[in-house]
């Protein structure tokens, strides 16, 4: 009797404390606005800070509202990021127990060219309302750039758009052709190179948060789709891909049909993964002094050295004028001797890009773990302009470098001299992945939500192949991928280099379908042949598999390739009915398009993509869509649609 009443009351105390630890917790929110106009400043990057060290961040909304949950009372620095435009903050601001802290911030538009501008908090009046609220508005300066109007919410007014940060002339992008639709009676057999790559998403963002729609070149679509998360189902088995297939009707063309195929992977602990050597290799140059490059870039690095464990290890390489190592190979134990050497790095001087990475690539090989994570990690905006700094000896380098056994991860940051192309090469042939870190959120998003995909390759060289079934599909077109495209014969070579899948990522791809009779506009007629003719006893005679998908892989290490395969069924179902993940794909796919303004967009509308987005997401609670990204998109495509209305009636 005694120790039951005992536990009762160790019980009543743990509960207790736990009760009071949550009664102690409180908000901070507020609202971002131009002083000048008393606009909404759409998508600034928040941070929260305390002693130096970043606690949380996020964006502000529609509203140019953020929210901080859940945190301490105490005394806070409150930095406010937007792209481009200035980066200053909020010192010592009090947040107090059981009252809503409003923190309201009010930035000035201001011609002169300044410095970061601290502003130290001091006294003001409290909003005191039944004393439940405590309310601060503060006014700010931007710095760094001479545009006068800042992004919110009539941004899209050509008045408000200064044409020197509209200016892409320096960004490079690669221009691909679309791919068409090809009869299945020419070749039935699809094949391509896998790509988990998210960079082009962020990327439009970073263009739309800026008001002005993306060049069409930055717009890959099959980037777009694998930006987001799906619900797919992981392998139960040895396997390391569990395969996916839905077919449905097409939303810009009903006459045609949708095949939603993906392949998903293993979920990992990471503390089960093999230990890590790292070089993170920056750009120092004079090109990645603006707020939203170094600056950004070390953040970022601080975000990854802590999802670290104390056994990996980290090295620092940078280059500008030349390359050197500022950090020798570090156990992640000495953490505060990392995150020291990050702290000190400053911009300045030209960019011996190619310099940098065999330096980086020597000191990751210097330190190779065998059966290990060795990986570089390169963040720069890729305005390489001393030695190796054309694309195709950027590809040789890394193509013989890649060979070692050494993965590669690239960062872009930045606008104005963004060269996403150049990023491109070194991912692509460095057996690696790329990304863009807009702000903060999405460099969280990168290195830790996806830490594991980013970080840890489970497969390389992972091909896909579809064999098409001319009972069911008259022609077909792959929607994106149009670097990643393979020759049939490609897919059996084991000598053939593709695409890097980590742990825990999905791959997702998209046909658009044309079935027998669809009468289309885009499959083309010609001539019966006078020297040949078809072998019709060629046509199948299966009225059971609309396809074949066939995925060839290998060990992160391995040389020798497996394949797994799945056969496809060939019931449609209506987009109503084809559930959540393939009709908020299909929303992204089609979005791509109008951005793109592709000869294929069919019917596809901004209020189509708007309705399909709200259908997949109608019925999904908050806490599903994490980090709010679907939701974010939804926005996105809002401002694309009166920006493009915008601009056609000038």
């Amino acid at each position: 009797m005694k120790k039951a009443i005992l536990l009762a009351v160790l019980a009543t105390g743990i509960l207790l404390s736990i009760c009071g630890f949550i009664a102690n917790q409180t908000t901070l929110e507020g609202k971002v606005t131009d002083k000048d106009t008393n606009d909404p400043v759409l998508f600034a990057t928040v941070m929260l800070y305390q002693n130096d060290s970043m606690i949380t961040g996020t964006q502000t909304d529609m509203n140019g509202h953020y929210k901080f949950e859940r945190i301490e009372p105490g005394f806070y620095h409150v930095k406010v990021r937007y792209i481009g435009c200035f980066d200053w903050e909020v010192r010592n601001h009090e947040v107090r127990e059981g009252i809503a802290n409003v923190l309201n911030i009010e930035i000035t538009a201001n011609e002169v060219m300044l410095n970061e501008v601290v502003i130290t908090e001091y006294k003001v009046p409290l909003i005191d309302m039944d004393k439940t609220v405590s309310g601060v508005k503060v006014a700010g300066i931007r710095n760094e750039q001479k545009n006068k109007n800042l992004y919110s919410g009539n941004f899209y007014q050509k008045k408000c758009i200064d044409p020197d940060y509209r200016s892409t002339q320096s960004e490079s992008y690669e221009h691909l052709a679309e791919n068409r639709f090809i009869p299945v009676m020419e070749e039935a057999l699809s094949t391509f190179s896998i790509d988990v790559d998210r960079e082009s998403y962020a990327n439009i963002r970073r263009f739309l948060s800026a008001g002005q729609l993306p060049p069409k070149d930055a717009v890959r679509i099959e980037e777009m789709v694998n930006c987001f998360d799906y619900p797919y189902q992981r392998p139960a088995g040895k396997e390391p891909f569990a395969l996916f297939s839905r077919l449905t009707t097409c939303p810009w063309d009903t006459s045609h049909q949708i095949l939603h195929l993906a392949l998903n992977t293993r979920m990992l602990d990471k503390n089960i993964l093999p230990p890590s050597n790292i070089v993170f290799l920056i750009d120092v140059s004079g090109s990645m002094g603006q707020p939203n490059k170094l600056p950004l870039v070390i953040a970022s690095f601080r975000l990854l050295v802590d999802q670290l464990r104390e056994t990996d290890r980290v090295a620092i390489v940078v280059y500008a004028g030349a390359a050197g190592c500022v950090l020798p190979s570090t156990p992640v134990s000495d953490k505060k001797e990392i995150i020291r050497a990050l702290e000190k790095l400053q911009s300045g001087g030209s960019t011996a890009g190619g310099a940098g990475i065999q330096l980086a690539y020597a000191i990751a090989k210097e330190n190779f773990i065998k059966g290990g994570n060795n990986r570089v990690v390169l963040a720069t905006d890729g305005d390489f302009n001393v030695g190796i700094s054309e694309n195709g000896a950027l590809e040789d380098m890394i193509t013989a470098k890649r060979k070692e056994n050494i993965f590669l991860s690239v960062l872009g940051f930045g606008m104005g001299n963004y060269k996403s192309d150049k990023m491109q090469i070194l991912a692509d042939k460095g057996n690696g992945n790329h990304a863009y870190i807009d702000d903060i959120k999405e460099a969280r998003k990168v290195l830790i939500e996806e830490f594991t995909g980013t970080m840890f390759t489970l497969a390389k060289d992972v091909k896909v192949q579809i064999e098409f079934n001319p009972v069911f599909v008259e022609a077909y077109r792959l929607i994106g991928y149009e670097n990643r495209m393979l020759e049939k014969e490609d897919f059996n070579n084991d000598q053939k280099d593709a695409g890097e899948v980590g742990v825990g990522h999905s791959v997702t791809a998209l046909y658009e379908i044309v079935p027998p009779g669809g009468n289309s506009l885009y499959t083309g007629k010609v001539d019966d042949l006078v020297f040949q003719t078809p072998d019709q006893e060629q046509i199948s005679v299966n009225t059971n598999d609309l396809a074949l998908f066939k995925v060839r892989y290998k060990e992160p290490e391995g040389m020798k390739s497996s394949k797994i395969e799945k056969r496809i069924s060939p019931k449609v179902l209506k987009i109503e009915e084809a559930g959540t993940d393939t009709q908020f794909a299909l929303a992204v796919a089609a979005f791509g398009m109008l951005l793109k303004d592709s000869a294929f967009k069919a019917d596809a509308s901004w209020n189509n993509v708007l309705e399909l987005a709200q259908m997949a997401t109608k019925t999904m609670k908050i806490s599903e869509d994490d980090g709010g990204y679907r939701a974010e998109f939804i926005e996105m495509v809002r401002i694309a649609k009166d920006l493009s209305e915008s601009l056609s009636m000038e």
